[in-house]
């Protein structure tokens, strides 16, 4: 069960769900203190690492959240992204890591990817999620795409993206899908 896993398929890209053979992969993402200013901080070992895997591999059994390897059509490890916090009709996505030498268009086609697995293949209504204060790239990147602030505390901000939404900016991007 920690090493299967369900793929996929996009234009230039794939994302397959992770398996303990990514602990490593994953642990050195989480370590990168460029990309992951605005994420929660990981402690422990590449080790600990794939006991979160196993645990997480239940969760996903339960199709309870996702955690997605984004790859290269030649399988070449690109970045790392979550869906989690499923609500009644609503799910939420982040711990969102694309490596700096990855294509210019894997941002886009992942989050597409992630929106049409939401929306089409689990039949959620609209996504929630939060950003960081300060990290304005990925701000900019979720507003282009449509989604709107909903709420703010101190640190996050607090997004909803609705289906409905997503069917304007789909025709805006369908080249990458």
């Amino acid at each position: 069960m920690p090493n299967s896993s369900m793929i996929i398929y996009g234009k230039n890209i794939n994302m397959r769900t992770v398996t303990t053979k990514d602990a490593e992969f994953i642990y050195n993402m989480r370590q990168n203190q460029n990309k992951t200013k605005y994420l929660s901080k990981v402690t422990g070992t590449v080790e600990s690492q794939k006991e979160w895997i196993k645990n997480y591999k239940r969760r996903e059994e339960e199709k309870k959240e996702f955690y997605f390897v984004i790859e290269s059509k030649d399988e070449k490890k690109l970045g790392l992204v979550r869906m989690y916090d499923f609500q009644d009709e609503s799910f939420c996505w982040g711990s969102w890591l694309i490596k700096e030498e990855a294509p210019k268009t894997t941002a886009i086609e992942s989050a597409l990817q992630i929106y049409e697995f939401g929306f089409y293949s689990l039949g959620f209504e609209k996504s929630h999620f939060d950003v960081r204060k300060g990290n304005d790239k990925v701000i900019a990147f979720h507003h282009r795409f449509g989604a709107k602030i909903v709420d703010e505390d101190e640190l996050d901000y607090f997004f909803n993206f609705e289906k409905s939404d997503y069917e304007i900016t789909k025709e805006k991007y369908k080249r990458y899908l």
